[in-house]
């Protein structure tokens, strides 16, 4: 994983929505990258259960959304920020819960994380070897969302989770950017907005 390819450099506003951050932790184990993601507890209010990583909406304590995600891996995880070297962020994007978000991308030190139980159900640390393998993605396109109109979304199955949604995007992002993996470039199927979601 070469994470030169990580932007360096931040726009200054993420107008006209709530402005939140997060923090894709890559985590050297065995010798080998992976990524840390929370599965969000299901009482939660937006995206309960889904996997993403840690982060949140911007409080008025914090100086920069930097500072957001910082702040937020350690309550959700008890990721210090001491222990945290940024390296940089990804493209900002926006959630159907109102949120504009902006990705960082950390490295973190290999150890046992607390997940807090009022927000985190579980911590999974997963192989990027495992998130380029072919046969663990797939991908589909929604028609007439009401929202985003037609929109790809991205499937990764790894270890008994998926990850998808938002954070599916970020990840797609981020391999690109850091390996020689790439997504197809056509989707496995096209659904219209309400069809199940296969996870």
């Amino acid at each position: 994983m070469d994470l030169s390819g990580v932007r360096r450099h931040a726009p200054q506003s993420l107008a006209g929505r709530r402005e939140a951050a997060v923090l894709a932790p890559v985590i050297a184990r065995d010798g080998d990258a992976h990524l840390l993601f929370t599965k969000r507890a299901a009482h939660l209010g937006e995206h309960p259960g889904q996997m993403s990583f840690p982060g949140g909406g911007r409080e008025p304590i914090d100086r920069t959304l930097t500072d957001t995600a910082l702040r937020e891996a350690d309550e959700e995880v008890g990721m210090r920020s001491s222990e945290v070297d940024v390296i940089g962020r990804l493209d900002d994007t926006r959630t159907s819960s109102q949120y504009a978000v902006r990705p960082f991308v950390g490295v973190a030190p290999d150890r046992e994380y607390v997940p807090d139980e009022s927000e985190v159900a579980e911590v999974a640390v997963l192989p990027v070897d495992a998130l380029t393998d072919p046969a663990n993605y797939e991908s589909e396109r929604r028609v007439d969302h009401p929202e985003y109109g037609d929109h790809r979304v991205h499937y990764f199955h790894v270890g008994g989770y998926t990850v998808w949604g938002v954070t599916g995007r970020m990840v797609v992002q981020l391999l690109e950017r850091t390996t020689d993996w790439r997504a197809p470039a056509e989707p496995d199927r096209v659904v219209g907005a309400d069809a199940e979601l296969p996870i």
